[in-house]
């Protein structure tokens, strides 16, 4: 599994002092327009939102929505054409220059002609950390994800679900705060799934990073999260923030709680009234 098992004492998600008090990405106002061969696309509008130090943010909402547009201007992959966005403080281009945060694509995007541990490695020798300090950042990192003894395969001997887990590992490599992960299980079959879902939840009880999570997937939105953002169809609105209420220790079997029910049912009455909107 990824990881350890979690810590034996536990408090709600986002319990604490230092969660609470220290912003980890702000928006305001945000809004982003492509220019296209067909006119203008609205993808954001008037986007408002805070994220918190420990925070486990999830993104949900139909296709076209923004969810991935969102996390890539958090990367400063796209940049917003009004409003303003913060990460730790900076733009989102000072942010990704000072390391801040670690990517995962909803596809492993690993290099086949390299073995797991040189694709972990690509980012720390991009970086110019000393080859010492690359082989110890590999070591820590696979033993985080559980893929200790795999660092010497290519990708095509791992399974699905284990080169995901290597696509984290090199999203970590470099210790990054925040972790942002644009649907990285959405084309892995619902048992696998699941068992990558319990190992997430402990990976990020030992790390204490900071995760915003893109997802299609009510059931997972709920598990993961201390937070759910529904968004309308595009242009991609809010239009409701969940704070869970859920224990952080959560078992699968706690899906089936009528607390867990409760909170599923508020994200899909969001998603229906975001259609409201349709234009």
């Amino acid at each position: 599994m990824i990881g350890t098992s979690m810590p034996t004492e536990r408090t709600a998600p986002g319990a604490g002092v230092a969660e609470a008090d220290q912003p980890v990405i702000e928006a305001r106002k945000l809004d982003l327009t492509f220019q296209t061969n067909d006119g203008p696309v609205q993808a954001l509008r008037d986007v408002n939102l805070t994220i918190n130090k420990g925070d486990f943010v999830s993104f949900i909402g139909p296709s076209g929505c923004g969810k991935t547009t969102f996390l890539r201007v958090v990367a400063a992959l796209e940049q917003p054409t009004g409003g303003e966005i913060t990460v730790n403080g900076m733009t989102p281009d000072e942010a990704r220059r000072s390391r801040a945060y670690g990517y995962v694509f909803q596809a492993a995007g690993l290099y086949p002609w390299r073995t797991i541990a040189k694709n972990i490695k690509l980012p720390l020798e991009i970086m110019g950390y000393s080859k010492t300090s690359q082989e110890e950042h590999v070591a820590r990192v696979l033993k985080l994800v559980d893929l200790e003894g795999f660092g010497g395969k290519f990708p095509w001997q791992l399974s699905g679900g284990m080169q995901q887990r290597a696509s984290i590992a090199r999203a970590l490599a470099f210790d990054a705060e925040i972790l942002l992960m644009d649907e990285p299980f959405g084309a892995l079959d619902e048992i696998v799934r699941d068992h990558l879902n319990e190992q997430l939840l402990e990976l990020w009880a030992r790390t204490e990073k900071t995760i915003g999570f893109v997802t299609h997937s009510i059931p997972e939105a709920v598990y993961l999260s201390t937070k759910i953002v529904v968004m309308s169809p595009r242009p991609g609105r809010i239009t409701d923030v969940i704070e869970s209420t859920l224990p952080r220790e959560r078992p699968l079997e706690i899906r089936d709680t009528p607390e867990f029910l409760a909170i599923a049912h508020r994200v899909r009455e969001g998603l229906r009234a975001g259609h409201a909107y349709d234009e």
